[in-house]
């Protein structure tokens, strides 16, 4: 049990905490705080810290005792701040329960509305106000909720009833309902919610509290929320805070509502306060879809001082926290109340507008600019668009949630949406709307598409954080999601057919369009990166291999070339069967022979590189896969054998038939030419089928390849050395700087290396003094096993720099495939043993501690070794901030992901040093 203060008060223009506390009171607790101490006008209210949700599991799922009383004495200071009291039958006290992490996770866990009402309150509510309808309805929705979130009541069998109550009225809105229908439903609910959890509906406020309480615990391990972490790398560890407030009702009347809105537009950038609002409605009608909402620029004309409260308001929150905010509001009876703020989430290019308009507004500053734009907004702003010159029928318009293009196979349920796209197809979640239960099938999605919810809609606020096209709230559209149906446009569509969607325009167009990569030539995305780099230490290369991929790299601002996997190349037609012919080959003059007729090709490759990469180093990884990977696959061989074996033995019946039957000579003749050719080919399919056999190996991932292949094979490394010198004295000599780095792969030991760097060494200086002239030139290995990374201080010794292999160093670190641990990967996430896939995201417990002693030993041996990363985690944003913090010199990564990482790497520069300024600061104090 945490001996810490576990409850903090908010109201009357004072509060405990404040904003900087989101790690104690969550996100919502803490802004909640800080705008009650800004003088905003806030409900009052209590937070239970995320302690205590982590004492409440940690207890076997039961609230502790100190837990109850700290709740208890801040339910008394809320009461008396309030002027109510909890379960008083004359003024009562409603609250909300509501849930919030450090890391904002909309819609993940559980609240519970309107609590505290029974028998005696709801009479007493309705006395007070005049307004039985209005007290009906807060106990229609308190019980429904409650019923739902804490008992375990079914939520469909809860809105049936609600349906078949307007049907039976003739009726479409809830709020056509009478009270006599409300009371109805109350009385149906609270038994359906008994039936559930075999206990009766409880009545006393106190205990409905703390049942609500435990229930957002609970929430935070429900399935949605674990799915939510998985996917955006959230640690469990931190819980959920739990906020206590004091109710205020949008739904007294048509001159109360509820909204949420944006300081800018989330998916635009654009400086209009943006959301949207119903009357006469709470806060969870607006995101639920249950009336389709007002856009807030209405509320001028209907509310005109409150929508200019509310302007006032919003650019106070933007000033204050130097960010868009997003926020939720409640007008009572003409009088606003604010609910939450908290960073917006937005499309990437929003970002980067909304970013670079507060720079030039002087709201922030350089660095400021650079930290409003994350790395994942960088990466969603290279969303695909339509290819130019189609012609699309549309099918429908609804609203541009979230931007960019999809094309995809309709899926209609979360679960087949997951299953499609596990099959390799592009997929469009199709939804009437979608709620926190479809989070695996929205991420799974290309696109999504749902026939109601507005622009902060659970949909367009999930997609556009995933950067998931979207469309939302498209009226037209007609979804029977048991029979796997869309009808839109005049045309009827099933599961499995084609859709695209346009999430920047809002339209669903018909069957699969082409679609193309964006421009990056975007001055904001230019200027923001340009700012970005002022600010990083890391360097940043590309992992490329053509020469189209090397001018998209240098596109994208890369540094250099930190893998070129030298295998890529040998996989084009022309040269694949001359490789063949070398593994074939029976002795080593054939060998030579064969490896002769590659080294142009390989030439002609490396200079190409030298020459888009304009003087920037060139990293080239010499031979590594092993050598059964150029030839046919073993059961496709044996296949192809057995049928040319059936073939010619059919030939040979065919033969004997025709001389039988005394056919013509040039007929027979024609028969045995084919069957000559036949046994040429059987002879070669056969002999690579004996040599397929002799090279397949049990492991082949820990067999005979990288440096072993050199070793063994040593006119390989020659072969590909002799390559890569003649390429850079011929670029060089054309007056084009050149740097070519040459590694060794998969080094275990400095004796490895120690053979292979004589071998690329001797050959420099044949090709030097038969060129007449040199260039300089670095050998350095990369580590990828964690031998290598124990023993980095010998092989530094022989090595000019390390290239850490994040991909091999994770497999054989772990002792998983990664061509096989997709199979129980998901599994070991979901139960805890790990906090991500380490193949996505760097293991900085394990195969981290491996990178940070061979960094630290290598360097103790060689100082200023040069040392990088040439794995996918190079543009990981969370792995490059282990990488920065680790001392690596650069990361190297896929070119589409260059600037992803050269923000990412702004980011940890600009934080240390932020942090380091914290430190200093406190210091000297």
């Amino acid at each position: 049990m945490t001996q810490q203060r576990l409850a903090y008060f908010f109201g009357g223009g004072r509060a405990d905490g404040d904003g900087s506390m989101k790690a104690l009171l969550g996100g919502k607790g803490a802004g909640l705080a800080e705008m009650t101490r800004a003088g905003l006008p806030v409900p009052p209210g209590f937070t239970l810290t995320t302690a205590t949700c982590l004492d409440y599991f940690a207890a076997g799922r039961r609230c502790p005792d100190a837990v109850d009383a700290a709740m208890q004495q801040a339910l008394s200071q809320l009461e008396a701040e309030h002027g109510r009291k909890l379960g008083d039958p004359q003024r009562p006290l409603l609250l909300s329960v509501r849930s919030g992490s450090a890391v904002s996770m909309p819609g993940m866990m559980d609240t519970v509305l309107n609590l505290g009402l029974n028998q005696a309150t709801v009479h007493g509510l309705a006395q007070e106000t005049g307004n039985a309808w209005y007290a009906w309805d807060c106990y229609r929705r308190f019980v429904q909720m409650f019923g739902e979130v804490v008992l375990g009541a079914d939520a469909d069998r809860l809105e049936d009833a609600i349906s078949e109550r307007k049907a039976a009225r003739g009726v479409q809105l809830d709020t056509e309902l009478t009270v006599e229908d409300l009371q109805a439903l109350v009385v149906a609910f609270r038994a359906a919610a008994a039936e559930s959890s075999g206990q009766p509906f409880p009545d006393d406020p106190l205990e409905q509290l703390r049942l609500a309480r435990d229930a957002v615990y609970r929430s935070w391990f429900n399935d949605r929320a674990r799915s939510y972490r998985r996917i955006h790398q959230i640690d469990e560890k931190i819980g959920t805070a739990v906020t206590v407030q004091a109710m205020v009702f949008g739904n007294r009347g048509w001159r109360s509502g509820s909204g949420v809105g944006f300081t800018r537009d989330p998916s635009t950038g654009e400086k209009v306060l943006y959301g949207e609002y119903l009357l006469n409605a709470q806060g969870e009608d607006v995101v639920a879809g249950v009336r389709t909402p007002e856009p807030l620029e209405r509320l001028r004309a209907s509310l005109p001082e409150v929508h200019a409260q509310l302007a006032e308001v919003a650019a106070r929150l933007e000033a204050h926290y130097r960010d868009v905010q997003d926020f939720e509001f409640t007008i009572e009876e003409g009088q606003l109340f604010m609910l939450q703020t908290r960073a917006g989430k937005r499309a990437g290019r929003a970002a980067l507008k909304i970013a670079l308009d507060l720079l030039d507004e002087g709201v922030v500053d350089e660095a400021g600019a650079v930290l409003l734009v994350a790395a994942e907004h960088v990466e969603q702003a290279l969303h695909k668009v339509f290819a130019p010159g189609q012609q699309p029928l549309v099918l429908g318009r609804g609203l541009p949630a979230s931007p960019g293009a999809a094309a995809g196979r309709i899926a209609f349920t979360a679960e087949d949406a997951v299953a499609m796209a596990a099959g390799g197809d592009p997929v469009v979640l199709v939804r009437v709307e979608t709620s926190p239960e479809d989070i695996e099938g929205m991420h799974a999605a290309a696109g999504i598409l749902t026939a109601r919810g507005g622009m902060t809609s659970h949909a367009a606020v999930v997609a556009r954080q995933m950067g998931t096209c979207c469309v939302a709230g498209c009226g037209e559209a007609l979804i029977d999601v048991a029979q796997g149906w869309l009808v839109l446009g005049g045309r009827k569509l099933a599961t499995g057919d084609w859709i695209s969607l346009d999430g920047t325009a809002g339209t669903i167009l018909d069957g699969r369009l082409e679609m193309v990569d964006p421009d990056l030539d975007d001055p904001a995305l230019t200027r923001i990166l340009s700012l970005a780099d002022q600010f990083r230490r890391l360097g940043v290369r590309a992992n490329a291999d053509t020469p189209e991929n090397a001018q998209r790299a240098a596109q994208f601002g890369a540094a250099g070339i930190g893998l070129c996997r030298t295998e890529h190349m040998f996989f084009a037609r022309d040269r694949l069967s001359v490789v063949q012919r070398m593994i074939m080959s029976e002795d080593a003059a054939e060998r030579e022979g064969a490896l002769g007729e590659l080294l142009p090709f390989q030439r002609e490759d490396f200079a190409a590189l030298f020459v888009a990469m304009r003087g920037e180093p060139v990293t080239i990884r010499l031979l590594d896969p092993p050598l059964h990977e150029f030839l046919p696959r073993l059961a496709e061989l044996v296949e192809e054998v057995a049928s040319l074996e059936r073939a010619i033995a059919a030939q040979d019946a065919m033969v004997r038939f025709l001389e039988v039957s005394e056919a013509d000579e040039a007929t027979i003749a024609g028969v045995l030419e084919a069957i000559a050719r036949g046994e040429e080919t059987l002879a070669h399919r056969r002999a690579l089928l004996g040599r397929a056999r002799a090279l397949t190996e049990m492991n082949p991932m820990l067999g005979h390849r990288g440096c072993r292949l050199g070793i063994t094979v040593p006119g390989i490394t020659r072969m590909q050395a002799r390559a890569i010198f003649e390429a850079a004295t011929t670029v060089a000599a054309e007056g084009q700087p050149v740097r070519p780095e040459i590694m060794i792969p998969l080094v275990g030991s400095v004796e490895e290396l120690t053979d292979q760097r004589a071998i690329v060494d001797a050959v420099a200086e044949e090709v030097f003094a038969e060129r007449g002239t040199r260039v300089d030139y670095l050998v350095g290995t990369m580590i990828e096993l964690p031998r290598a990374c124990v023993v980095a201080d010998e092989i530094a010794a022989q090595a000019d720099f390390f290239s850490f292999g994040t991909n091999d160093l994770t497999q054989t670190t772990f002792g998983f495939s990664r061509d096989d641990a997709g199979v129980f990967i998901h599994d070991y996430v979901d139960r805890g043993i790990l906090t991500g896939d380490p193949f996505a995201h760097l293991d900085q417990k394990g195969v981290g501690r491996l990178v940070a002693f061979a960094v630290r030993t290598g360097r103790e041996r060689k100082p200023g070794l040069k040392i990088g990363v040439c794995g996918e985690h190079g543009g990981d944003p969370s792995s490059v901030h282990f990488f920065h913090r680790s001392g690596l010199d650069y990361v190297s990564c896929s070119p589409w992901r260059v600037p992803v990482a050269r923000m990412a790497a702004a980011h940890v520069a600009l934080r240390e040093a932020a942090e380091a300024a914290e430190t200093n600061g406190a210091a000297s104090t």
